[in-house]
């Protein structure tokens, strides 16, 4: 196994088992609500969303900061790394009171957005009372994971993340049976505040971050903060600009009717068990490449093929799995037979997406880790700018027309992601054959 690989490999997989930890203990909120009756089951899930969309806000300062701090850790700077986490902290501390302050003076129009009324209502405006307040939590977690993660610690991060949900499925039961949904925002907020205060005790103790705390800043506050913002606005900027995509599609997916749309809401769910690990890979190669940053162009490529070959095979794996298993799993979710049968089609159909899908994601880490995720963000505009278009061209094919309209929007990503990358390895081989004949 080459270096790169095993690097990548080691970094990788602790976070895929973060993110499949607190994907979890989203799951065990839903089982204990699901005790209270549909409304509290649809408020929770508004919650839930509203949450993975405010996670694109806590990528600002969390991939900003990781990307940062790995640069300066490759630099063996220790006034960079203090720098990098001074300005962290401080986007944070600029975004977070906008965040929880705005959400909750308007608490009831955002619930009043998904759901427009209805029993979940006054349930959903309960919960974010609780939840989004609790965003200062949240987004310091987020921050304080970047930060070990750019120190090259992921395993820290996912101790935390299996100790919080842990913490959830003890409190949980109790403080549903005695406040009902608000009960469980209570309990998310208070363990994963637990959970914080364990993971500030862990920075203190990280051997890199001793060192950068009695360093001096290599730039003002200020400055600092301006470099976190310049650096993770794109990754953030990804990461809605894909989410808004995924939005628009379950519109054009509802042009086939209902079943389609149920089948594929429990499809996409799926899908996230394999996601989550090219996204996995992704963080490796953001942080490999950037502690590597100075070591050129050739190490950049490498890095990139041995994240594409790692992302890639995971990618086959979950593409053949869920072919040879659609049926069990549409069953496990007590889909009726026409849902089932939706379902089972487009987990079959939508293996050439994934495997595209792993490769881009992959790549994406390489661009980010190195500086340029601008050039990301514009692949993943044009991407979506394909997709949708073809999605509802091709939706009246049904399924497979659906998977087909993602398959090629994702090859347009590869074509457009691999072009720069083959282009600078070209000039860069040009000018080295023109300094040797020089």
């Amino acid at each position: 196994m080459s270096t790169h690989r095993r690097q990548l490999v080691s970094l990788a997989h602790p976070v895929y088992f973060s993110l499949l930890a607190s994907v979890a203990a989203g799951i065990i909120n839903t089982v204990w609500v699901s005790r209270l009756g549909g409304p509290a089951v649809a408020a929770v899930a508004v919650a839930t969303n509203t949450e993975n969309v405010l996670l694109g806000v806590a990528l600002v300062f969390g991939s900003g900061t990781t990307v940062l701090v790995a640069h300066a850790r490759g630099a063996r700077d220790a006034g960079a790394v203090r720098a990098a986490v001074r300005g962290g902290w401080a986007v944070w501390a600029l975004v977070t009171p906008v965040v929880v302050v705005g959400g909750f003076l308007l608490r009831e129009p955002l619930a009043r957005l998904v759901l427009d009324g209805g029993p979940a209502l006054p349930l959903a405006v309960g919960y974010f009372a609780i939840s989004l307040p609790g965003m200062a939590v949240f987004f310091a977690q987020q921050l304080v994971d970047g930060i070990l993660k750019g120190a090259g610690d992921t395993r820290t991060p996912l101790r935390l993340a299996l100790f919080a949900g842990g913490l959830i499925l003890v409190c949980d039961p109790f403080l549903i049976h005695l406040y009902g949904v608000q009960g469980a925002a209570a309990s998310t907020v208070l363990c994963r505040t637990v959970a914080l205060g364990v993971a500030l005790m862990a920075l203190r103790r990280n051997r890199l971050l001793r060192a950068a705390a009695r360093a001096r800043p290599a730039q003002p506050l200020a400055g600092a903060a301006l470099r976190t913002l310049r650096t993770g606005l794109p990754m953030s900027a990804d990461f809605t600009v894909r989410q808004a995509g995924t939005l628009v599609l379950v519109a054009i997916v509802a042009r086939l009717g209902v079943t389609a749309v149920a089948a594929y809401s429990i499809a996409y769910k799926v899908l996230y068990v394999a996601t989550m690990a090219f996204y996995a890979v992704r963080q490796a190669a953001t942080i490999h490449t950037a502690h590597l940053l100075g070591a050129g162009l050739d190490a950049r490529w490498a890095i990139g093929r041995q994240a594409v070959l790692v992302s890639g095979a995971a990618g086959l794996v979950a593409a053949v799995l869920l072919g040879v298993t659609a049926p069990w799993v549409m069953a496990a979710f007590g889909a009726g037979p026409a849902v089932a049968h939706d379902g089972v089609l487009f987990l079959r159909c939508v293996g050439p997406y994934l495997v595209l899908m792993a490769c881009v994601i992959a790549l994406g880490g390489v661009f980010e880790g190195s500086g340029a995720a601008p050039v990301l963000l514009r692949v993943t505009v044009l991407g979506t700018a394909v997709q949708l278009p073809l999605a509802y061209g091709l939706s009246g094919l049904g399924m497979p027309g659906v998977c087909l309209a993602l398959a090629l929007a994702m090859a347009v990503q590869c074509g457009a992601v691999l072009g720069p990358l083959r282009r600078v390895r070209r000039q860069e081989g040009s000018d080295v054959s023109l300094a040797r004949v020089g």
